[in-house]
């Protein structure tokens, strides 16, 4: 297939103009990224978002990887000198690869069969007498084929059989009947291996469980996986024998002879032995990939949300990285997060030096110029929490409890080594506790995605699938930021469109020579800084205080020339444009309305001016939880705060302040109906739930939603 033809595909599936399909695969082809498409290039795509875009990027590359073996396949089948001008059309024609691998299957090079050996022994001339179902009596014909390695008219039979067992299995019509009829029918069951049932005691509610295969949830199908793999569970996909014999039979019976029921016997033994296992296979494979792509989804949701959580900005910060026995690792960090001092305090058992711990706490926040605290969300933090509210300072401090996800990697990580090459790994990561806050974004970036903890079963997905897909999301949430040129670490710089570790190094080792950039144009001084990695990365570097306003602002540098002149029309500046609302509203847009810069353009510049720059994250809150410690303070009924720590695609994970999360299941998060818990929960949402049960001995504590007042306080 051409190129043509992919755009025409793509477009009619997706509902788009050919012309926004064709646009966009240029752009990508050439080398645009995804967020720079969506934000610059709104008029050659009509103003398409990167969800539309990247579903482009996945169908296209989707048909070019069909295509690549298409061409595989049309030479092998020239190499065997079987090739027509209609199996031609039919192979160009497919849009599937499973159509594809169907028409090919009788023609794919395979190892020694019962039906190769049969043929070998002269037997495919009786097979085609018996599969066109004419002979009355096929035994007598068999007698014709006897010879040294056929000895009795049974064994043509059997081998005449077994040819077209083979032939029932390659057959594309068959198997696009079945196919549909799995589709339909198919049922997954999960049953437990015989001796296993204490040892894979947690996936006891697979023991004996079925349910039909499109209908399962990808989390449960992944963890029955999982319990396969692990060697607890025996998976199969089955469906009813006797309705698949009947599509088979109605397809290949043609008469009511004995050929006929030689034909019925080999399409009984075809199913069986080829057909059933190759779709069980097939549909396991579907099943799989449907699931990883939901789960997938989930990951890079929760990720964008982890990501795009509210930054408290530049503040001085006290991190603290709490725990009982070595105590609690505190750092002290300025508003750029460089650490300026660290200390341990053993404010709990077995040390107790709490009023010792207190003094200390007051020192820093004094000497440091603390605005707010941060600590680490793992052992001990509810302690730690309470004794730092115990503390009575001089002036209001902020306490915000912080995620450590990642934290222990990335204190363990090259990156961390690098930036502080004299500090332990506790040091370390109470420097990324208090980062965490100050930028989430920021800070998660030199962690990779999937040590972050954003979903269920990352591990049991497809790896590159999922990295691909972590990773869009990581230069998809740095893009719609914006990064901050002279500040923003090498990690931060290599998600920013157009650059990569190469040029962000470069870039950093360009101001650690020259000092800040002074505008974006000096950019292009960068080594190996190009015509066309500038397009693609100006627009989402800012330079604060550049001599340039519009260099802070999110205005690509090829639409200055624009906003100079719609300031000249007016008789104003470019900085006053951008501070006076009352000029902005004497702008009329389709004055400037060229081929190249169209109104979608034009409307974005208008809004960038109004508040050039601008953080579109929200802003930070505090949060406390109730006084409750341990799942025994838990009682049926009650409402308490908490903050959602994981989303699935079963319901939420909510952290209710006694180290053990609670869900909230899907049926619980509304009173209405709800197809994606994402769509009525964030991460790090602050919520109130009630508790519905708990249990202790398998530490499970369910919550709910339904009907509660996201304003209500606590009751009992």
């Amino acid at each position: 297939m051409n190129a043509d033809t992919h755009i025409k595909f793509i477009a009619k599936q997706m509902g788009l103009h050919e012309w926004q399909v064709e646009n966009s695969i240029r752009l990508l082809d050439g080398g645009a990224t995804i967020p720079f498409i969506s934000r610059y290039r709104k008029e050659m795509t009509g103003s398409l978002d990167e969800v539309s875009l990247l579903s482009i990027k996945e169908e296209y590359s989707r048909l070019k990887d069909l295509d690549a073996r298409r061409e595989s396949i049309i030479k092998s089948i020239e190499e065997q000198d079987k090739m027509t001008p209609e199996l031609m059309d039919k192979i160009a024609s497919v849009l599937t690869m499973s159509e594809l691998e169907d028409i090919y299957l009788p023609y794919r090079p395979k190892r020694r069969t019962r039906a190769t050996v049969a043929k070998e022994k002269g037997l495919g001339p009786l097979a085609e007498i018996i599969f066109r179902q004419e002979e009355n009596d096929p035994l007598k014909r068999a007698e014709e084929f006897l010879n040294e390695n056929v000895e009795t008219v049974e064994d043509a039979v059997e081998g005449a059989r077994d040819i077209i067992a083979e032939w029932v299995n390659e057959d594309e019509a068959a198997r696009k009947s079945m196919r549909h009829f799995y589709e339909r029918n198919a049922i997954i069951v999960s049953r437990v291996i015989k001796g296993k049932e204490s040892e894979g005691n947690k996936y006891s509610d697979y023991f004996e469980w079925s349910e039909p295969l499109s209908k399962c949830p990808s989390h449960r199908l992944l963890a029955m996986r999982r319990g396969k793999e692990e060697g607890f569970l025996r998976l199969s996909v089955e469906v009813e024998e006797n309705f698949s014999l009947d599509i088979l039979r109605s397809v290949f019976i043609k008469s009511a002879n004995q050929s006929s029921e030689y034909v019925k016997e080999a399409v009984t033994d075809s199913w069986k032995r080829l057909l059933a296992p190759s779709m069980e296979t097939e549909f396991h494979n579907i099943s799989k990939g449907k699931a990883d792509d939901e789960a997938i989804r989930v990951f890079a949701e929760n990720l964008r949300q982890l990501l795009l959580a509210p930054p408290l900005g530049e503040k001085n910060i006290l991190a603290i990285d709490p725990g009982y026995r070595t105590g609690c690792k505190v750092v002290c960090l300025d508003r750029q997060g460089n650490l300026l001092h660290n200390e341990t305090i053993y404010p709990h058992p077995p040390q107790n030096q709490t009023a010792l711990s207190v003094k200390k706490i007051i020192s820093l926040v004094n000497a440091y110029k603390i605005e707010a605290i941060a600590i680490g969300n793992g052992t001990a933090s509810r302690e730690t929490e309470d004794f730092i509210r115990y503390v009575k300072f001089e002036k209001d401090i902020q306490v915000f409890v912080v995620s450590e996800a990642g934290a222990s990697v990335y204190s363990a990580s090259k990156v961390a080594r690098d930036e502080f090459p004299d500090y332990d790994v506790t040091v370390r990561g109470s420097v990324s506790i208090g980062r965490r806050l100050m930028d989430p974004l920021a800070e998660l970036v030199k962690i990779d995605p999937k040590s972050i903890g954003v979903g269920q079963y990352q591990h049991d997905v497809d790896q590159q699938k999922l990295q691909n897909s972590l990773d869009e999301t990581v230069m998809s949430c740095v893009n719609a930021v914006g990064v901050e040129v002279n500040t923003s670490s090498m990690h931060l710089l290599t998600y920013v469109s157009g650059l990569g570790p190469q040029l962000a190094r470069n870039i950093v080792d360009y101001r650690t020579t020259n000092g800040p950039f002074r505008s974006r144009s000096e950019l292009l001084k960068v080594k190996r800084m190009g015509a066309r990695a500038f397009e693609q990365c100006a627009g989402f570097l800012r330079i604060r205080n550049a001599g340039n306003p519009l260099d802070s602002s999110a205005v690509h540098p090829e639409s200055y020339h624009v906003v100079e002149k719609m300031a000249e029309d007016i008789g104003c500046t470019v900085q006053e444009l951008i501070s006076n609302e009352n000029k902005r509203n004497e702008i009329r847009l389709e004055r400037y309305i060229t081929p190249k810069t169209g109104l979608p353009t034009l409307q974005d510049i208008l809004k960038e001016l109004a508040r050039p720059g601008r953080d579109p994250r929200s802003k930070i809150r505090e949060f406390r939880f109730a006084d409750i410690h341990e799942m025994e303070d838990l009682i049926p009924g009650m409402t308490v705060p908490g903050i959602v720590t994981n989303i699935t695609k079963f319901g939420a994970f909510v952290d209710i302040g006694i180290k053990q999360d609670g869900l909230v299941h899907i049926s619980n998060l509304s009173n209405t109906y709800v197809q994606y818990p994402s769509t009525v929960v964030k991460l790090h949402q602050h919520v109130t739930v009630k508790v519905i049960s708990v249990d202790i001995e398998r530490k499970r504590i369910q919550l709910s939603m339904k009907g509660i007042d996201q304003k209500q306080k606590i009751t009992s």
